[in-house]
């Protein structure tokens, strides 16, 4: 079971180790990341040759290379400070890209196999955990170690990288420390000032995105059951990678304008510093301006001190991310405990069911079914009935393999269901849930969940069988009517004939509905019963009910208390009895 607190191996070690397809691509951002702390370094000695340019002149270290006039001297500098400089800018862009398209496909990929993992999860590991804590991994947590990869490796290699530089060096020249200062130029709050106005928009659709995705992940996580039963795990992980990229695409296009900010900058801070540099040699060599200015060490500690500066706020990421990628990878090493068969449901199957000898108990607790033995013909309706806790809903869960049984077996016309295809198993049944679980999106794109196939036409004569036609005929949008997040937009009724109506459109070979008529009115009750009436007619069909009204035309009805059928018979007959059955609808009608 799941424990998002259990301790495991090393999760950067984990982490590395998932994505070894990658490590070209970290090789190659980690590159860029030590080129340009490289060139970051290289201005301090750019500026040291200065200084023994203009006090040595023609004994100078670049006189001793050819070039014996000052001022050429001084141009051949400029020079290649305006190329280390434009180098330190293009490598910036290039690590920030590689680093952050680096992020976005890491949480992409580990979203979508996160997902699809839990789609094939058993379904109690949803009953015993928090839906928010899962979306949570599945979003923040996620979104946590996207961040340490947009900003925090590339800090971590160029903190390493300054610290291996600027010691070698000042081992190397033995400086006397001296204290600096540096005061950002009005261009950089003026761009900054731009490049926010510019980039905000952005922003907003990323989040926007954003948002559109954890709703997506919260409604399916609550729909789990309905995914599962009706085949649709394939179709699901399509839409939320749909999705997911477009989240991604958007963050994309906000990286681009957001990485180029900082390399503009910095040459606008370039321009001012050349002009220093030559005009301020000129003068010099003018015998104006003092040559004290001109120390190397001082830029030295200023490229050493700043990094460090970061380094708490850096390892405090790092620690934040590596957390989240525990629990990401506790949550992806959950053992699928259901495992599948091998074989796919025969095309002519007949639709008999049985339950042989069944026992059952949850994870904790006693047994909740004890030898149940009952049989479902071919084409017969069988119903179960009962006080709340008698194991009625853990039958139909057993049936459908939400849960496999602790003892005995289910036979699908004679055959173990464990032997078959879980997938192929649900294809052939209908479910309608107590749950009336409905996505947000159209009355037709909730219809025809799981039956992508059908048209608009098959979906108005399933709507038509379920008795929920004329309703939908009278909403503003008729068919594409938006129903809101779990159907909130329509009454308990609408929503469970739309349930019933995707079972129908479905066409399978066994229907199994879980109190189809729950909470709703005598009216609708009525409705559905007529439903219920005309689509079960001659399928194999088991009905789990609390309303005896809706039952009592079943083939046969298995009376349950205390997980053990103590009655079966027909409607009739069990009234005959004069036992539980009896007095179950001796409460419901009124009678004494």
């Amino acid at each position: 079971m799941y424990d998002p607190k259990e301790n495991r191996k090393d999760p950067l070690q984990t982490l590395l180790s998932h994505f070894k397809n990658k490590r070209s691509q970290m090789i190659n951002a980690g590159t860029f990341s030590v080129l340009n702390k490289i060139f970051d370094i290289a201005p301090p000695i750019l500026i040291g040759l200065a200084v023994d340019t203009v006090v040595k002149g023609e004994e100078s270290f670049i006189a001793n290379l050819g070039v014996s006039d000052k001022l050429y001297q001084i141009y051949i500098l400029a020079f290649f400070t305006f190329l280390v400089w434009g180098l330190e800018s293009l490598f910036e862009f290039l690590f920030k890209i590689k680093w952050r398209n680096i992020a976005q496909d890491v949480q992409h990929d580990l979203r979508i196999e996160v997902y699809e993992h839990m789609q094939s999860l058993h379904i109690s590991f949803f009953e015993d955990q928090n839906t928010g804590n899962l979306t949570t991994i599945m979003n923040d947590d996620i979104n946590q170690l996207e961040r340490f990869l947009d900003v925090g490796a590339n800090d971590i290699i160029q903190v390493l990288t300054t610290v291996v530089t600027i010691g070698g060096i000042f081992f190397y020249i033995s400086p006397m420390i001296a204290c600096f200062s540096f005061l950002p130029v009005p261009f950089i709050l003026l761009g900054s000032f731009y490049f926010q106005k510019r980039i905000a928009p952005r922003y907003l659709g990323v989040r926007e995105e954003a948002g559109l995705l954890a709703s997506m992940l919260v409604n399916n996580l609550n729909g789990m059951m309905t995914i599962k039963s009706y085949v649709a795990q394939l179709f699901e992980k399509k839409r939320l990678e749909k999705q997911s990229l477009e989240y991604s695409s958007s963050n994309k296009k906000a990286i681009v304008l957001s990485s180029s900010f900082s390399p503009l900058i910095r040459m606008v801070v370039l321009c001012g510093f050349l002009f220093s540099l030559v005009l301020g040699a000129m003068q010099v060599f003018d015998g104006v301006l003092e040559v004290g200015s001109y120390s190397v060490l001082i830029f030295m500690v200023q490229r050493l001190l700043w990094p460090l500066t970061r380094l708490g706020e850096t390892f405090d990421q790092y620690q934040r991310s590596m957390a989240s990628t525990q629990r990401i990878f506790n949550l992806l090493e959950t053992k699928v405990e259901i495992n599948d068969g091998d074989k796919e449901v025969d095309e002519n199957i007949k639709g008999e069911l049985q339950l042989k000898d069944v026992s059952f108990k949850y994870a904790t607790g006693s047994e909740v079914l004890k030898n149940i033995n009952l049989n479902v013909p071919q084409g017969k309706t069988v119903a179960l009935v009962g006080t709340t806790g008698s194991g009625k809903s853990t039958i139909l869960k057993l049936l459908l393999r939400f849960y496999d049984v602790t003892q005995g077996e289910i036979l699908l016309d004679g055959q173990n269901v464990k032997e078959l295809k879980q997938n192929s198993f649900r294809s052939i049944v209908g479910f309608v849930s107590q749950d009336t679980y409905l996505f947000h999106g159209t009355v037709e794109e909730n219809i025809r969940y799981g039956s992508f196939d059908k048209t608009l036409e098959d979906v108005k004569e399933a709507a038509q069988l379920a008795e929920a036609h004329d309703f939908i005929s009278s909403l503003p949008e008729k068919y594409q009517t938006i129903v809101g997040e779990r159907g909130q937009k329509l009454s308990g009724g609408q929503r469970q004939r739309i349930c019933i109506a995707r079972a129908i459109l479905k066409n399978p070979k066994i229907f199994v509905f879980d109190e189809a008529t729950s909470a709703v009115d005598n009216e609708t009750e009525a409705a559905i019963q007529r439903s219920l009436n005309k689509i079960t007619k001659d399928r194999t069909t088991i009905m789990v009910a609390h309303r005896l009204s809706t039952i009592k035309h079943a083939d046969c009805i298995y009376v349950l208390e205390q997980g053990e059928i103590v009655e079966s018979g027909s409607h009739e007959e069990l009234i005959s009895q004069n036992g539980i059955y009896h007095a179950l609808w001796n409460v419901q009608t009124g009678a004494r």
